[in-house]
């Protein structure tokens, strides 16, 4: 098959743990990578915020290449302002599949802007739609409380128009379907669920004292780790709140315990922080934790496995998340998470066996359930273990056979249906191409 992906506002190849980079950069860039492993051409279509970067990408390998598309700034802009640029955007994917002869078999969009230009370009090459929103605005909004950020009207019925128009709709976790059902009427039939999954050659156990040791942390070092992105969904305050309480109830631990935060950017000066990063390293100091939380900024795929086998527990304190990737990975490095039970985090998350569920911004529990695994060695180990086979259940080639199915059953459906109007002795091109 030819695929086109589009991540529109965000380019797979990115740094992790920036405003806009985090799980959805990772699924597309290997699931990308997957199909094109499997054979497929893929391209990656996603927006310019570089003029000096190369237009076109390989660095995902063989058949597989990332285009950056101009359009608007060639610098990085908020996300609602994309949606200004769409017509560019879709206008200038258009022109390099007329200037490379493209013609493509599937379009699969991320994202609700990437979804609106899906649909523009189905319009153009009458290639079915496959979307996959990764976070929903109206859920958003329910956390609005805690976040201060809230989704815009143009993005929520912009969301509306994808889930009634697209082909198909992936959704991450049966919750997920369920909140595309009840909160915007999306059709339960036009959607399927397929979970994401995690690279296991790169996400795998590492001996704690050989990853203490590869990142210079000294071996009698308890570390509490969360790995995400900087903003106010994330819910990096109850986790700092959280830490306050287990050096108060652990008052022997602080010269051996450090919660590490890794994402955002830690080193530059105070007066261009974003805000949140301002906020947190204010609660930091007014909680008295400055010499207990290290804000490392952004860190490469390539380290976190020393970082998740480092740690003695992750935590994920979200307010909102559609699946989290991160506790996936931290499961594969067999380490136990405990996380807010929200959105995906309550599926991925098995209590008691993999980590522990809390209550969305319950900071005492949380404190409660960090103290129970650090000071429990055998349950440490024990859930650990359970998460590393619990993990292993998420595998890439099992995601992309899933949707490779999915692909074909459209593309039958499609060249079926055309088959029924076309005169007698005309080729239909999409029955021609399915694998």
């Amino acid at each position: 098959m030819r695929i086109c992906m589009l991540s529109v506002h965000t380019c797979p190849l990115a740094a992790l743990g920036g405003k806009k980079t985090g799980g959805m950069n990772v699924y597309v860039r290997d699931l990308a990578k997957e199909f094109a492993s499997r054979g497929h051409l893929v391209e990656v279509f996603t927006r310019s915020q570089d003029a000096c970067a190369p237009r076109m990408s390989h660095e995902l390998g063989p058949n597989c290449r990332v285009v950056h598309i101009p359009a608007g700034p060639e610098a990085p802009i908020g996300t609602e302002a994309v949606y200004d640029y769409l017509d560019a955007f879709a206008a200038g994917v258009l022109r390099y599949g007329e200037e490379h002869d493209r013609q493509y078999d599937i379009i699969h969009s991320h994202y609700w802007l990437s979804g609106l230009v899906a649909l523009r370009l189905r319009t153009a090459w009458g290639a079915p739609v496959v979307q996959m929103f990764h976070t929903l605005g109206l859920m958003k909004n329910e956390v609005f409380e805690y976040t201060g950020e809230l989704a815009s009207e143009t993005r929520i019925e912009a969301e509306r128009e994808v889930m009634r128009s697209a082909d198909l709709i992936t959704a991450a976790s049966p919750l997920e379907k369920t909140q595309m059902v009840w909160r915007y009427g999306a059709s339960p039939n036009n959607i399927v669920v397929t979970p994401l999954a995690v690279n296991h050659e790169q996400f795998r156990p590492i001996p704690q004292d050989e990853a203490k040791h590869y990142l210079d942390i000294p071996a009698d070092k308890h570390i509490v780790l969360f790995v995400g992105r900087i903003e106010p969904l994330k819910g990096i305050d109850t986790l700092l709140h959280a830490m306050k309480r287990v050096f108060e109830q652990w008052p022997g631990c602080c010269d051996k315990l450090c919660l590490v935060v890794i994402g955002g950017d830690a080193n530059m000066p105070r007066e261009q922080m974003p805000d949140e990063m301002k906020y947190l390293q204010d609660i930091t100091s007014d909680l008295a934790l400055n010499d207990l939380v290290l804000f490392l900024g952004k860190r490469s795929q390539d380290v976190l496995p020393y970082y998740y086998s480092a740690a003695d527990v992750v935590v994920m304190p979200s307010h909102y998340e559609s699946f989290g990737l991160v506790a996936l990975e931290a499961m594969s490095c067999g380490t136990p998470v405990i996380a807010s039970r929200v959105g995906g985090l309550s599926f991925t998350v098995v209590e008691g066996v993999t980590g522990y569920q809390v209550p969305d911004g319950d900071d005492a529990t949380m404190a409660d359930r960090i103290l129970h695994v650090l000071q429990d060695d055998e349950l440490r180990r024990r859930l650990g273990s359970q998460a590393v086979q619990m993990a292993a259940c998420y595998r890439w080639p099992d995601v992309a056979a899933q949707l490779e199915d999915l692909f074909a059953g459209l593309l039958s459906t499609e060249a079926s249906a055309t088959a029924v109007t076309e005169p007698a002795g005309i080729r239909i091109g999409l029955g021609s191409i399915i694998l």
